[in-house]
């Protein structure tokens, strides 16, 4: 039986500068064993997504997995350039963790409410390279924050955090200071993979980089284990 799952998120999930967990996850079993449909749009706050879960509960899945968050993390970041996203994503307040939180709580009492579908918060890959870093440090908070929501609104929480951390302390990567990527370099990423055909994979080895390509957007291995993630969890739910 054939298993419709909604994956909703960020750049992380609509894949264009990342690899594509999706894909990684669709690979893992057999073939028709789950129909994904992605619902990804690139720099996302919590607060975007809220506003555009319309087509989700119109066609409502067996299964929604959530990862957002990412961006809202980075804005607690110093030198974020908070004014411009706010601008650029129409953001009606500073983002911050308390409404990061709200808006989260809200977007599963939508999908609980209106749908039948089982839902998974995935907690936020690591920011960054460095776990002592203020970015992978920023990604633990709200993942803390992630777990609250999913405890209190009857959602499971999913551990991709935690996963990656346990992955970059057993590899050990050097310790390569955290560089947010400029919308100018997203765009050479994607002239790079669309027209010189670059991998993914090759930008983020170049870099030094374990689980990313610019320490946000995920390459092949980073990806795997957003994939694994949601499976083991599709895993214990059919079983």
């Amino acid at each position: 039986m054939t298993t419709r799952v909604a994956c909703l998120g960020d750049s992380l999930t609509r894949a264009q500068l990342s690899v594509d967990y999706l894909d990684l996850l669709e690979r893992r079993g057999p073939p028709g064993d789950l129909r994904l449909a992605r619902f990804g749009v690139n720099g996302d706050f919590a607060y975007n997504l809220l506003r555009r879960l319309d087509p989700v509960v119109a066609d409502p899945p067996d299964v929604i997995t959530v990862l957002i968050g990412t961006n809202d993390a980075r804005a607690s970041l110093a030198g974020y350039p908070v004014e411009q996203a706010m601008k650029r994503k129409h953001l009606p307040e500073r983002p911050s963790a308390g409404w990061f939180q709200q808006c989260l709580e809200a977007i599963v009492e939508r999908l609980r409410t209106e749908t039948d579908a089982t839902i998974g918060l995935l907690s936020l890959p690591v920011l960054g390279q460095q776990l002592d870093g203020a970015p992978a440090q920023a990604s633990q908070a709200y993942s803390r924050m992630i777990a609250e929501v999913a405890t209190a609104d009857d959602a499971t929480y999913l551990p991709l955090h935690e996963r990656q951390v346990e992955e970059v302390r057993r590899a050990g990567p050097p310790p390569i200071p955290y560089r947010a990527p400029t919308p100018a370099a997203s765009v050479g990423v994607l002239l790079r993979t669309a027209v010189l055909r670059h991998r993914l994979d090759t930008i983020s080895r170049r870099r030094g980089l374990l689980l990313t390509t610019d320490h946000i957007h995920q390459n092949s291995r980073g990806a795997a284990l957003v994939a694994e993630v949601i499976d083991n969890w599709l895993q214990t739910r059919s079983a």
